[in-house]
């Protein structure tokens, strides 16, 4: 009986990891980009799961030189898509019903490519995918990491 118990576990487990897998929404399209971590594919809103990028009007520092950090990491973003077809597999859905989603160009996992140019953080309170990629932004002081900035969550937090 145990056994016939330990089975019945076992395939409910393995049907619901796979209808979970299958079930995974996928959007793809052309794309609007809102900001550094934001697109728009047709209706729907998608933040880019695992980066944070700073918000369009915020400003960033050069040796005391002030900089639109914030809209460099918008036109970052929109010069990489460049028109092109962007796939996003949807993962969730965050408080304000916008779509979470990991964001490909045929290959390119776009959320990886902001964050290692230094144009977006890795979001660590949602993820720790894209740390490692994060560090060697940071250690080639690509994108935002030439200066000094606010993390985006402290900045939204003051604004």
């Amino acid at each position: 009986m145990e056994q016939k118990i330990l089975i019945f576990k076992f395939l409910f487990l393995f049907f619901i990891i796979n209808f979970s897998i299958l079930a995974q929404e996928i959007v793809e399209g052309n794309v609007k980009v809102i900001d550094g971590d934001t697109i728009h594919i047709g209706k729907n809103k998608i933040r880019l799961h695992g980066i944070d990028a700073p918000e369009r009007n915020q400003k960033c520092f050069t040796s005391n030189n002030e900089w639109d950090c914030g809209k460099e990491s918008t036109n970052s973003l929109i010069g990489l898509i460049n028109s092109r077809k962007v796939s996003c597999i949807i993962l969730d859905q965050d408080r304000y019903k916008r779509d979470i989603g990991e964001c490909y160009i045929n290959n390119l996992n776009i959320n990886k490519w902001m964050v290692q140019n230094g144009w977006a953080l890795a979001y660590r309170y949602y993820s720790k995918k894209y740390v490692e990629v994060e560090n060697l932004a940071k250690e080639n002081n690509s994108g935002l990491w030439v200066g000094e900035f606010e993390n985006p969550w402290d900045f939204r937090k003051k604004n």
